[in-house]
């Protein structure tokens, strides 16, 4: 096991309790989603983390594939999608790297609060627009920690920055801007449809962007 699987692992256990107190971005962006979600779409939920936004996606669409690469997160993910009666969603400890994920398989890619914690952010863009169907649409929403936040919750970034630097948490936290993002996005091949920056204590950028037809 991974330094970052066992991270997850552990914080699975009060993942959804920690992330209560950002409950008004994270539903704000749950709700500009739904706008782009139709019947017939494939989606994949990548870092779907303990399935909140899959399993409350899932009456919108025909399936959904939910992939962590925490076992403890896909457990309580799995769980939920059992509570929720959410039949047609699939969670798999998985990485969007893994072969058995096919090329232009997907109508609609998630990545929701993960973008900022990624080794390679632009690895990761392509493999998306790879997986995507031609209009294939990549949505996400990132915590910009570059941009404005409550005192509280800068100190609390200042205290993980510490504990990135010495090992503790053993994944990269970036200190983005929606302009990072664009710019991201753009080198991706994808056009941005739609985007808006959400504040409640915190900056987050929402964006759903089209994949681009290559010339």
């Amino acid at each position: 096991m991974s330094k970052s699987e066992e991270f997850w692992d552990k914080a699975s256990k009060n993942y959804d309790k920690t992330e209560e107190r950002f409950e008004y971005i994270h539903k704000k962006a749950r709700g500009n989603t739904q706008k782009h979600l139709k019947e017939s779409h494939v989606v994949l939920d990548y870092g779907c983390g303990t399935g909140t936004a899959s399993c409350e996606f899932a009456s919108q669409v025909k399936e959904i594939r939910g992939i962590d690469i925490s076992s403890e997160m896909i457990r309580i993910a799995q769980q939920k999608a059992i509570t929720n009666k959410s039949e047609n969603v699939n969670f798999e400890k998985a990485d969007i790297f893994e072969s058995k994920f096919q090329k232009e398989s997907f109508d609609v890619i998630l990545a929701f609060n993960m973008l900022h914690t990624v080794p390679d952010p632009r690895n990761i863009t392509q493999r998306i627009n790879e997986l995507l169907k031609p209009d294939g649409l990549f949505i996400s929403a990132t915590p910009c920690l570059g941009q404005e936040m409550s005192f509280l919750v800068s100190l609390q970034i200042q205290l993980v920055r510490i504990l990135c630097k010495f090992g503790v948490i053993p994944i990269p936290i970036r200190r983005v801007k929606s302009t990072d993002i664009d710019d991201l996005l753009a080198k991706g091949e994808f056009e941005t449809i739609e985007s808006e920056e959400i504040f409640k204590g915190a900056s987050s950028y929402f964006v759903a962007a089209r994949k681009s037809h290559k010339t």
